[in-house]
């Protein structure tokens, strides 16, 4: 039985992350897909298209995700869990992301290519969005965040000015309520 047949069965033939039933494909998850059916997924074309672009997402047609992440197949849990790392930006997406388990091994497929990805743009800080960030811009939260040790939690929505850049491209340094942080800017949107 080949692949495809395989995922058509899987999938009672749809796209196993929205359902669609037009335009399907098999999608071989990166970057060490074996070329079994346990390492693809059955995709529709506004899927993959969207999957493969490197630009700003349709997060209406991503919203899909509230049900697909529950499958009990790893290979559709790693594309849930990227797409929703991919649309961090959005409130709904950071929710369901928090919601999200993952059995260890699948987890780490699931950030593999995430740390790839993010490995290429090493030396460059970005916010939620993808904007590059420099040294004091003002950000705004995207995520309620408990302060350890100083005893509040910084709301979303709190603006963070003159932030400083570090050495890791992931943290940014910032003032909020008089303390200074260290901050991720995965959190954090260009104000």
């Amino acid at each position: 039985m080949s692949i495809q047949q395989q995922l058509n069965e899987r999938s009672n033939h749809s796209c196993e992350l929205c359902t669609n039933t037009d335009n399907l494909n098999v999608y071989a998850i990166p970057p060490n897909n074996d070329g079994s059916a346990d390492q693809a997924i059955l995709l529709c074309a506004k899927c993959t298209a969207e999957i493969q672009s490197t630009d700003i997402l349709d997060a209406t047609h991503w919203r899909c995700l509230h049900d697909s992440m529950w499958s009990q197949i790893p290979a559709v849990q790693v594309m849930a869990y990227r797409m929703l790392s991919r649309l961090s930006s959005e409130p709904w997406a950071l929710d369901l992301l928090d919601m999200l388990y993952l059995e260890d091994t699948v987890k780490a497929w699931a950030q593999t290519d995430l740390i790839g990805a993010s490995n290429e743009f090493s030396s460059v800080t970005v916010d939620a969005n993808g904007a590059t960030l420099q040294d004091n811009d003002n950000v705004t939260l995207i995520k309620d965040l408990v302060v350890k040790g100083a005893g509040f939690t910084a709301k979303r929505g709190t603006v963070v000015r003159n932030i400083n850049l570090t050495d890791n491209p992931e943290h940014i340094e910032g003032k909020i309520n008089g303390v200074k942080l260290v901050l991720l800017s995965c959190y954090m949107k260009k104000a």
